[in-house]
Order: C-alpha cells, then structure tokens, then sequence
C-alpha cells in the first residue's frame, strides 16, 4: 500500500470553517502533552495559557495592546498571501517605521498639543515602512528577484539600524549610558482609552483597518484582480489584470500597515525607541494571517488568539515557572497543525494498492528447468 494526497476539486465550506478550529484543538492536545512532559499539570498549565488572561480587566486591557499589532500587520500580510506576494519581512517593516517615526518625534519640543502632531507621527511610520517594502518590490518587478528573500534579509538590516541609532545618534544623553532615545513628547504618545491599564487608541484604528480590507478583499475590483492573479496568474493576465501592479500594491500595503504598527506599538506602550520593540510580532503576524484563513477580518480573530497566548505565556512564567520560549513553541505547533488542516482542506488522502510484482508461472519455470 502506498499513500498519496489527492485533489479535492473544491473544499466545502464546513472544511474550510472547520480546519482552523481542528488545528486550534490539535495545539491544544499538543501543548498538553508537552506539559505534562515537562511535568507541569497539563490542564492547569492550559488553564493559566489561555484563560488566566480573560480573569480580570487589566489582563484583558493588555489581550487587546498586544493584539494591535498583530491585526494590524495580519490583514496586510493576508491580502498579499491571497495575491501570491509572500512578504516575510513585516518585522523590518515595523521596526523600520517605528525608528523613522521615533526620529521624527524626538526632534521636536515636548511643549507640542493637538492630534495632528500624532496623525503626523503615525503618516509617517506608515511611509516608512512602505519605502521599506519598496526594496523588495522593486527587485521583484524589475529583476523577478524572490521577495521571500529580499524581506527576510531586510529584517535585520532594519533591526541593526535600530540599534545602531539608540546607541549613536538617538542616544539619551541623560540614560546613564543606556541604549535607548529620550521619551517621545506628549504629542506624539497613543492616548489611553482605559484608565488604569495600557489598552490604547490603536485599537479603533486596527478593527476598521481589517474590517475594511475584508470588505476590499471581497467586493471591490481591486480584491477580486488580486485574488485572481494569487490563484490563477494567466487568468488574470487574460483578464487584464497585471502581475507587477498586484505585487507592489501587495508590498505597499502589507509594508504600510506594518510600519503604521510600529509607530502605534512604540508609542503606546515604552514611548521611546530601544533596542528590542517587540519586532517578534511581525513573524508571529505570519500565523495570524493564516489562522485568519487569509482574510484580513479573520486576522482579527487570529490576533486576538496570539495574543491571548503571549499573555498567556507571561503567566506561565510567573506561576509554573516555565520558561518563555514555550509561547514560542505553542505558536509553532499552531502554525503547524494549521498548515497541514489547510493541506487537508485541498487534498484527501488515498491508500493506493502497491503494484504487483510479475512473477513467472510455474509452467514457464518447468520449461526453463528442461
């Protein structure tokens, strides 16, 4: 017998709702094990994971701070998965525009009022980032070079810019040698809309942000020539659609996004720039594109689970003394069963009979003995 994965010729909607929530299961029966393992109570240390973080309003204010971001980079990334247009590189993007739009904050005085100095800040972190992913769309357009690798790479020129600036240029002369920049001015610093907790305005900009390339996604012209040049590219190049454009609006977008949660991310929750600003999230917005099943609305559910398990993942350290890279490995396990439910969705498994091995009969072998 031997195995092979066959074409569906089309997934049902059940599978299509269905396959996320089995590879949400499929983690947690995982991640269990893996606990008990390590020798913690497998469903206390799922309990504190994933529901200690929902048991009072400043956990669940910081649920949302951290799902932000990822919404915010998910739904870019998601409408550039769904045009073929893979950029891996969110995380230079973020960290990019957030040490452009941190530049620009530091420059001017702490006396400054009114929101269009924060409109400013948060317009030019997006720019920001969308010059960064203009690298690689230009490489792919005019070279055909493969933008995986381009934005992979950028990612950590960012991050070394990013150092290189709170070490020279940027550097608190009052931080006692520190490696970060003076706190931003009050002008430029995310307004809380929670007192008492960190949860901020970057949430009203995230939720319409995802809402809205959803609807572009499905109903605008725009959605639907990139959704048919991501699945059939002769399609769409017969349609009249064209390939470089896609790729560019793709990077610019997802690009943009990230740096505009660069800028959110930095403002509202250490004001100032330092080595480390959570770059990490860009990656995690990877499996938040997916479990969102590719919709940028569906990124907001995605978010708010990853979020959910780095909150979670604080918890854990605090109470089962576990050590921080389990989220990490709880989101590879996740990225992980979720891509092979998708795989699932596409393909059913057959179990093919293998071929028979000729063998000579016994009349041929008695005339071969004569």
């Amino acid at each position: 017998m031997s195995l092979r994965l066959e074409p569906r010729n089309e997934p049902t909607l059940a599978l299509l709702i269905l396959a996320p929530v089995a590879a949400v299961t499929a983690t947690l029966i995982a991640g269990a094990v893996m606990m008990g393992l390590l020798g913690r109570p497998p469903l206390e240390a799922l309990y504190v994971y994933f529901v200690s973080p929902l048991t009072d309003a400043y956990t669940r204010a910081e649920v949302v701070v951290k799902m932000v971001p990822l919404a915010l980079m998910g739904a870019g990334l998601a409408v550039g998965f769904r045009a073929n247009v893979w950029n891996i590189g969110a995380a230079g993007q973020y960290t990019f525009g957030a040490l452009i739009a941190g530049a620009m904050a530091l420059q001017f005085p702490g006396e400054l009022t009114g929101l269009h100095w924060l409109a400013m800040y948060l317009i030019v972190g997006t720019l920001a980032g969308m010059a960064w992913a203009a690298i690689p769309a230009f490489l792919r357009t005019r070279f055909g070079t493969n933008e995986i690798l381009v934005t992979l790479m950028l990612t950590y020129v960012a991050a070394l810019m990013l150092d290189w600036a709170v070490r020279g240029p940027l550097r608190d002369p009052a931080g006692f040698g520190f490696p970060q920049s003076r706190d931003f001015p009050d002008a430029f610093i995310m307004p809380v809309l929670m007192p008492g907790t960190r949860l901020h305005a970057g949430l009203l900009i995230a939720v319409p942000v995802a809402l809205g390339l959803g609807l572009m996604l499905a109903r605008m012209r725009q959605g639907y020539a990139l959704r048919v040049l991501g699945a059939e590219p002769r399609a769409g190049a017969f349609a009249g659609f064209e390939r470089n454009r896609s790729i560019w609006f793709a990077l610019m977008l997802s690009g943009g996004l990230a740096g505009l949660a660069g800028a959110i991310e930095v403002s509202a929750t250490v004001s100032q720039l330092q080595p480390e600003i959570s770059a990490e999230y860009g990656f995690t917005a990877i499996i938040v594109a997916f479990l969102g099943r590719l919709n940028p609305a569906g990124a907001l559910i995605g978010a708010t689970l990853l979020a959910l398990s780095f909150i979670g993942g604080e918890n854990a350290q605090i109470m089962l003394n576990m050590p921080k890279n389990v989220t990490a490995l709880f989101q590879g396990l996740l990225l992980f069963f979720l891509l092979a439910a998708d795989t699932l969705t596409r393909y059913r498994i057959r179990w093919t009979p293998s071929p028979a091995v000729a063998t000579p009969n016994a009349g041929t072998a008695a005339t071969e003995d004569g």
